[in-house]
């Protein structure tokens, strides 16, 4: 079934239509470009700023003048992760998605749904003619992946409207009014390497792979496996039974997304490949019985490959950092709430690892509702890199998103909800980052909440979004804002 076929038409065309223009975080010139274009057409009050956010101005309808306005928002950027051995350029190939049954989704890649979804919504409410509504402002914002820096770096003075309705969830039936704050950042560790005559030594690639992933912060209570992390505890394992050399090292890609795989290659004496291969065997069945709840398909496995009669290792002191990092450093869920039952206050993720030149780097995502707890497992990532005599880089800060109760706002979008579906929905805290929280921190008066429909799979190629649930979404999106 072709996408511009769905219901409704108008968001699924535009959905369409912005997925074949890469968006990738730090690359979304074309795509901000065209959401101006869009205005301009219809004659629209637009404007772009330096950080390339767009912001556009649809007037109130006849009757709802006198009305607070809504602020309808959400980002254009997206998370670009790919299969291994899916042939596809992020930075000029279209999104490749087709319809499976109740979802969209996309052909080993990431599907863009989030942030696109709240893009294709925006504008089918710009596009509409026959809608009732008070003013409008779409905003849509960049480089959200990444640290939110562009809704940071928005000038929020210029908005007119109270209400503010962010579209950047993924749970249909769930109205978030509060959210983590986050801390990203990196420790590059710089590293020797020695030239070393291989002729009796037997080289290998080890990979883990098809682990489930995901978002750093939704997906973190469901205590799935960090490859990154299993394979400090496998190095660990072998250095210390072996006689090792690493020649590199490499997994995930983003540090808001739990990875999903990685790779090593090693090299040890011939003598002991079956020694090596009853460790590995041994680890891989531990890990797999582990973890045969939340991750059920972990793979590991190793192949030879031939090299030079001289390689390039890294230098013994460089391995036992890199084995002490991967091993000691925090991951997961740090603290609970001791208020809220079941809700992650802080947590830390481990998202890339990499040999880069003459340095190691790791990219980590912090995320806390409480500002002094992220300060504190900052510092304790800063300690880590002072030890190992490595640098430690902030890249990125947003902050939490207050919770607000009993708000108009609210109210009125639990009433319409209960009127249309004959239910309660759901009323929460999230502990992932969104942008409610630079919004609220620049304009406290305002209400807010956050909505979207459900997908599954977030920042990673097992992406997918419910059909139905846009349906269901965008029908009550534009209820609650002509009740508004």
């Amino acid at each position: 079934m072709n996408i511009y076929d769905l219901e409704p038409k108008s968001v699924m065309g535009f959905f369409h239509e912005i997925n074949q223009i890469p968006r990738g975080s730090g690359n979304e010139k074309a795509i901000s470009d065209y959401l101006v274009d869009f205005a301009k057409e219809r004659q629209l009050e637009v404007n772009q700023d330096d950080a390339l956010n767009v912001l556009i101005r649809k007037p109130a309808t006849a009757g709802y003048e006198d009305h607070k306005g809504v602020i309808i928002q959400g980002h254009m950027d997206m998370v670009c992760s790919k299969n291994v051995g899916v042939d596809h350029d992020f930075e000029k190939d279209p999104i490749d998605m087709y319809v499976d049954g109740e979802y969209i989704t996309a052909n080993g890649t990431t599907l863009g749904a989030d942030n696109g979804i709240a893009v294709a919504m925006g504008l089918a409410l710009l596009d509409a003619q026959d809608a009732k509504h008070p003013e409008i402002e779409l905003i849509i914002t960049t480089d959200e992946e990444v640290g939110l820096n562009g809704a940071i770096a928005f000038d929020a003075t210029q908005l007119k409207g109270g209400y503010y309705l962010n579209l950047d969830s993924e749970e249909e039936g769930e109205f978030t009014i509060g959210c983590a704050g986050g801390l990203k950042s990196i420790i590059h560790l710089p590293i020797h390497k020695e030239v070393i005559d291989s002729s009796k030594l037997i080289c290998k690639e080890v990979a883990m792979t098809k682990l489930l992933g995901g978002h750093s912060g939704v997906d973190i209570q469901s205590y799935r496996a960090n490859a990154i992390k299993l394979t400090g505890r496998m190095l660990c394992k072998l250095d210390r039974e072996m006689d090792l050399f690493l020649l590199d090292i490499y997994g995930g890609e983003k540090d808001n997304v739990i990875p999903r795989e990685t790779f090593f290659t090693i090299a040890f004496p011939k003598e002991e490949e079956e020694r090596f291969e009853e460790i590995l065997d041994s680890m891989a069945s531990k890990i797999q019985e582990e973890y045969h709840l939340t991750d059920p398909n972990i793979e590991v496995i190793s192949k030879t490959i031939d090299v030079d009669s001289t390689i390039e290792v890294l230098a013994e002191s460089a391995l036992e950092s890199l084995i002490f990092i991967l091993m000691t450093v925090p991951n997961g869920i740090q603290t609970m709430s001791p208020e809220l039952e079941g809700f992650v206050e802080s947590s830390l993720n481990i998202g890339k690892v990499a040999v880069e030149d003459d340095h190691i780097v790791f990219l980590f995502a912090v995320r806390s509702s409480l500002a002094s707890l992220k300060e504190y497992i900052t510092n304790q990532l800063k300690c880590y890199a002072d030890y190992c005599n490595a640098e430690f880089i902030k890249t990125a800060e947003y902050p939490e998103w207050p919770v607000k109760h009993n708000t108009q706002l609210l109210e009125k979008a639990i009433d319409v909800y209960k009127r249309m579906y004959n239910k309660e929905p759901i009323v929460k805290s999230i502990h992932a980052g969104l942008e409610g929280g630079v919004f609220m921190e620049k304009l406290p008066h305002l209400e807010a909440i956050s909505l979207g429909p459900d997908m599954d799979g977030v920042h990673s190629p097992d992406e997918r979004i419910s059909i139905s649930s846009i349906q269901r979404t965008y029908e009550y999106l534009t209820n609650l804002i002509e009740a508004l």
